[in-house]
C-alpha cells in the first residue's frame, strides 16, 4: 500500500477534527489537556493495581516470614495454594469485562477492589491449608475484574500512539509493588511480641486495600464524556480525537456503546486473542515466579528472613526504571521489536545465570542477577504482542490506494475503525 496514504491518514487522524463545531487545540494546549487527564486517571489505575498486585504476591514474603511453618504447610500445598488463585482469575476476566460494559467504571472496579481488600484482611486469620486455599480462590474471582477493566478504561482516553507511556506507568507499579510489599514485610518482621507474622502481612496489607478502594468511589472517573475536571470543549476535543483514529464512540463513555454479540463472537473468532494468550502466558508465568520465590531466594543466600524481605527493594525498583525507560524509548522512536526481543534476552540471561549460578558461595553474584533477570521480564509486559500486529500490518500494505478508493467510501473507512485498511497498528 502507498505509505504516502497511511501518514496522512494518521496526520489527519492527530490534527484534523471529524465533526463539524468540534473545538480544534495546538500541540501545547492538546499536551495541557493531557496533563489534566494524566493526573486524574494514570495515578487512581497506577495506585489499584499496585495494591492489587502486592495483594496476589505477598504469600511470598509470608512464607518468609514464617506462613507455612504457622499452617504446617508442606512444599506441596504452599505451590496449590499459589495456584489456586489463577484458576477463577483467568476465567473470570471475559465475563467481568462484559460486566463492566453493562455498568460504570466508577462503581464497578472500586467495588471489586473492596471485595479483594476483604478476602485479603481475612486471610490473615486463616488457620489451615484448606482455608488458605479457598482464601485464595475468592482473591482470583475479585481481582480477576481489575486489570482487562483497567486497560480498557486507558484506551478511552488516550489514542494509539499516546497510550503505551500511560499503560507502563500503570505497568511498572507492578515492580514497585515488591519493593512496597517487601518493606511492610520488613517492617512487621520487626514488630517485637508479636505471633503470626505471615497473618499480620495479609491483615495489614487488606486493610489499606480497603482504605484506597473506598477513595476510587469518588477519584476515578468514567469516561470523557463525564469528566468533572474536563471543560465541555476539552470533552469534546477528547472525544473527537479518538473518533478520528477509531471511527467508532469509544470515546464518548463506556456505557453508550453498546455491546453486542455480533462483538463477542467476532472477538472470540479472532485467532490473535489466543496467541496473544499464549504470549502473556509466557511471560506471566515467569514474572509471577520471580516475585514469590524471590524473597526465599534471598533467604537462602544466608540472609535473615527480615533482611531477605528488605533486600527484595532494590531489586523491583531497578525492574520499574528498566520498564518506564523502555516503554518510553519504544514510544519515542515508534519501536516494539527491538525491546521486546532486547527485554527477553537480558530476562533469558538473568535467568540463565541464576540457575547456573553456585548460590551460598557467591550470594553477591547471585544477588546481581536477580537485577538483570527483573530489569528483563517487567520491560516485556507491556509491548509483549507486537509480532501478531506487524503481521496484520503487512497484510493490509496488500491493497494499492486505487483498490482502497474503488472498494470502500471515506464514511466506510471511518466507519471500519481498526479494520480499515488504513489502520496500522504501531510497532
Amino acid at each position: 500500500m502507498d505509505e504516502k496514504l497511511s501518514e496522512e491518514h494518521q496526520l489527519e487522524s492527530q490534527n484534523g477534527v471529524a465533526e463539524e463545531g468540534a473545538p480544534v487545540y495546538d500541540d501545547v494546549q492538546t499536551r495541557q489537556i493531557l496533563r489534566k487527564v494524566d493526573w486524574r486517571v494514570v495515578p487512581a489505575l497506577a495506585a489499584m493495581y499496585l495494591v492489587s498486585f502486592i495483594d496476589r504476591s505477598n504469600i511470598g514474603n509470608a512464607k518468609v516470614a514464617g506462613m507455612n511453618k504457622d499452617l504446617h504447610l508442606s512444599g506441596a500445598q504452599y505451590n496449590i495454594a499459589l495456584t489456586a488463585f489463577f484458576i477463577p482469575y483467568a476465567l473470570l476476566e471475559i465475563p467481568c469485562n462484559v460486566v463492566l460494559k453493562l455498568t460504570r467504571p466508577s462503581i464497578w472496579m472500586p467495588s471489586i477492589m473492596l471485595a479483594w481488600g476483604i478476602v485479603m484482611t481475612l486471610t490473615g486469620i486463616v488457620k489451615d491449608f484448606r482455608g488458605l486455599v479457598i482464601r485464595r480462590i475468592f482473591l482470583g474471582i475479585t481481582e480477576s475484574g481489575f486489570f482487562p477493566g483497567a486497560t480498557y478504561l486507558l484506551t478511552i482516553w488516550y489514542r494509539r500512539y499516546e497510550v503505551q507511556t500511560r499503560m507502563v506507568v500503570f505497568y511498572a507499579t507492578v515492580s514497585l509493588s515488591g519493593a512496597f510489599s517487601g518493606l511492610l514485610a520488613y517492617a512487621i518482621q520487626h514488630m517485637e511480641g508479636i505471633a503470626n507474622l505471615g497473618g499480620r502481612i495479609f491483615i495489614l496489607e487488606g486493610i489499606v486495600t480497603v482504605v484506597i478502594a473506598l477513595t476510587m468511589y469518588i477519584c476515578l472517573p468514567d469516561g470523557p464524556a463525564t469528566a468533572k475536571f474536563l471543560t465541555r470543549e476539552e470533552k469534546r476535543f477528547i472525544i473527537t480525537r479518538l473518533e478520528n483514529e477509531t471511527g467508532s464512540g469509544e470515546g464518548k463513555t463506556t456505557n453508550d456503546d453498546k455491546l453486542t454479540r455480533r462483538q463477542v463472537v467476532e472477538a472470540l473468532k479472532d485467532w490473535r486473542i489466543y496467541v496473544a494468550v499464549i504470549i502473556c502466558w509466557g511471560n506471566t508465568i515467569a514474572v509471577y515466579a520471580f516475585s514469590v520465590t524471590i524473597p526465599t531466594v534471598i533467604r537462602d543466600l544466608g540472609y535473615s528472613a527480615a533482611n531477605a524481605q528488605l533486600m527484595t527493594i532494590p531489586v523491583y525498583v531497578c525492574a520499574m526504571i528498566c520498564a518506564v525507560t523502555s516503554a518510553m524509548l519504544s514510544d519515542r522512536y515508534k519501536q516494539r521489536s527491538s525491546f521486546i526481543l532486547g527485554s527477553c534476552v537480558v530476562a533469558a540471561l538473568g535467568l540463565i545465570a541464576l540457575i547456573a549460578s553456585p548460590h551460598p558461595n557467591y550470594p553477591g553474584l547471585t544477588y546481581g542477577f536477580l537485577f538483570l533477570a527483573a530489569s528483563g521480564l517487567y520491560s516485556i509486559i507491556v509491548p509483549r504482542y507486537v509480532g501478531l500486529y506487524r503481521k496484520d500490518n503487512d497484510a493490509r500494505d496488500r491493497m494499492t490506494l486505487e483498490e482502497i478508493r474503488e472498494k470502500y467510501s471515506e464514511a466506510e473507512l471511518v466507519r471500519l475503525g481498526d479494520a480499515s485498511p488504513l489502520w496500522r497498528y504501531t510497532l
